[in-house]
């Protein structure tokens, strides 16, 4: 699609916008106007964010890679959200049914903090060794991800996201030295394990993840047609693509890194602790203040490591707590793998074990295709095991990936809670009875709010003994482990940016505290230097769905059924916490 093209569909949204909201200031049928700035909303956010739009299975776009980490850019969003808020401002509440009001108050959030959040230049680091469109492209054009390569159209397509990645990588060098010149800079630590994942994604090899596609170009075509879209999808890596990772390594390596700064928290850049509070209010859905998540925190932390205590004392282990991480850790008992494909194997396994008692735990199950894949090479080094969603319209699996760099050394204690978290009933059951609900809007059945999304998969890993899980000890400490982790996230996140903690003193906590070896330990922690607060929302999000289902486990009593709970807890997709507990209580009461 041509960037004229682009401009005028945007043009287009914007006129049609106006008619919307007028129309919305002189109807009194607030529903009816409220579900057209709803679409007129989708569908523009789409154009604005078109990798976003074809993750939704949305493949109008897919040729397009907007350059958002530009002012230019920042201004347009600036606008969008002004002109949605002010649309709302013509809605009568009063008349809306339930459903829509949680639409009215979920969109108002979304771009009431969307507008605020420009306000601090997250594009001046726009991109780090966990997240960021230097890694979300290769995923993409892997040929195994959202990107659909069926015909000579989608190769085309991506062709043209890979011309404009070289622009992206020419606004992120200017700036990422404007940030440089502002103070506003990545941790040298971070950017230590940038320059390698930019080596390798610049190699002109066939082991490069951006010529995977080529080895399945599509049958239909001709010999002659396969070689010329062959050698044009060639040219286009190596001309556009490969230079543009080697010019990041190379000004990160020569220029950035003797400029990175040797804190590790937010709150040691130019506005950063007001920065680090918008972030707690953005990830969470709360109010919540630093101190506040810190001491829920360390409540937490100590409560789980009195259980720890007693399991450990049950398997008969005579040394204390750290002493049994490390036998956790290092025995051999706990690496029963030789091969990848052991590993998966065996998330498949807990897969099969669950699923009868998953039945009588939820009413709704999702349609979505699920599998277990190994994390490619590429990104492996810096990933944890995620969950990639599916397509709403069932063509493409939800994917639950896990980095295995060496099978030998992977411990099973944790997988079955892993599993809960990241696959089934958690992120893939979430997710999937999300998009597949078309009584949803569709910028609400493709919204994430993480401290209801993870929160979920989180309250998802207590669920293990009731699905037939955790029935040895070793297990259920792999589940402490995971609970106290998530726990000891709100310690090391608000220590690292609001108490001034430094990288080391954080890993020298998490360790002191749950059963992570070194290198697990210092990749998380650099997880939470990259995208501040989001590791917060876990543990705050899961306490409040788990005090919801205590409530009315405990006002129906024998009334209380699971799979209602769950049905209703899903029902809705994603929303804020305060949303969720006053649907909650409409659905119980």
């Amino acid at each position: 699609m041509s960037l004229t093209k682009n401009r005028l569909l945007l043009l287009a949204f914007t006129l049609s916008f106006a008619a919307c909201t007028n129309m919305a200031k002189q109807s009194g049928n607030g529903t009816d106007s409220l579900h057209h700035i709803v679409q007129h909303y989708y569908d523009e956010k789409m154009l604005l964010f078109p990798l976003d739009a074809t993750m939704n299975g949305e493949h109008q776009y897919d040729g397009l890679l907007q350059i958002d980490i530009s002012e230019h850019f920042r201004q347009r969003l600036d606008s969008f959200y002004t002109r949605y808020l002010q649309s709302l401002q013509g809605i009568d509440t009063a008349s809306l049914a339930p459903n829509d009001l949680i639409s009215y108050l979920m969109l108002l959030r979304e771009v009431s903090i969307g507008k605020e959040g420009l306000r601090f230049p997250d594009n001046l680091m726009p991109f780090q060794q966990f997240w960021g469109m230097t890694l979300t492209l290769p995923q993409l054009g892997s040929g195994t991800g959202a990107q659909p390569f069926k015909n000579k159209e989608d190769y085309e397509k991506f062709i043209h996201r890979m011309k404009t990645f070289a622009e992206w990588t020419d606004t992120a060098i200017v700036n990422m030295r404007k940030g440089m010149a502002t103070g506003y800079v990545l941790p040298k630590t971070l950017v230590v394990k940038m320059i390698p994942q930019m080596a390798d994604l610049s190699k002109k090899d066939t082991g490069n993840v951006f010529y995977a596609p080529l080895k399945t170009l599509p049958a239909a075509l001709d010999s002659n047609a396969r070689l010329q879209l062959k050698n044009e999808y060639t040219a286009t890596i190596e001309q556009y693509v490969l230079p543009s990772y080697a010019k990041l390594k190379q000004f990160l390596q020569s220029e950035y890194l003797a400029k990175a700064r040797t804190s590790s928290g937010l709150d040691s850049l130019p506005n950063g602790k007001e920065w680090y509070a918008y972030l707690i209010r953005s990830w969470t859905t709360t109010t919540l203040t630093p101190d506040e998540i810190f001491a829920t925190g360390e409540k937490e932390v100590a409560r789980i490591r009195g259980e720890m205590e007693t399991v450990k004392t049950s398997t008969g282990f005579k040394g204390d707590l750290p002493a049994f991480f490390n036998f956790l850790r290092t025995d051999k008992q706990f690496k029963i793998f030789s091969t990848p494909g052991q590993v998966l194997d065996s998330f498949r396994a807990i897969k099969d074990k669950i699923m009868p008692r998953v039945e009588q735990m939820y009413g709704h199950l999702p349609r979505t295709g699920f599998e277990v894949r190994q994390t490619e090479a590429f990104r492996a080094a810096s990933a944890s095991a995620e969950y990639m969603q599916g397509s709403a319209d069932g063509t493409r699996p939800g994917v639950f990936y896990v980095p295995i760099l060496n099978p030998k050394e992977f411990g099973y204690t944790g997988m079955e809670c892993l599993f809960l978290h990241e696959a089934i009933p958690g992120h893939h059951f979430q997710i999937s009875i999300q998009q597949e609900n078309d009584s949803l809007p569709k910028f609400r059945r493709f919204n994430w709010i993480g401290a209801y999304g993870e929160g979920y998969a989180l309250y998802c890993e207590s669920l293990g003994k009731e699905l037939g899980l955790y029935t040895n000890p070793y297990m259920y400490f792999g589940r402490l482990g995971d609970e106290i982790h998530r726990a000891i996230r709100l310690v090391v996140d608000v220590g690292l940016h609001s108490k001034g903690w430094t990288r080391e003193q954080a890993i020298k906590y998490m360790l002191d505290n749950e059963p992570l070896s070194e290198q697990e330990a210092t990749a998380e922690i650099e997880r939470y230097m990259a995208i501040p607060a989001q590791a917060l929302s876990y543990k705050i999000g899961e306490m409040k769905i788990r005090e919801l289902r205590n409530k009315y486990a405990q006002q129906l009593g024998n009334k209380f059924n699971i799979k209602d709970f769950h049905d209703e807890l899903l029902g809705d997709g994603c929303v804020p916490l305060s949303v969720l507990e006053e649907k909650m209580a409409r659905r119980f009461k």
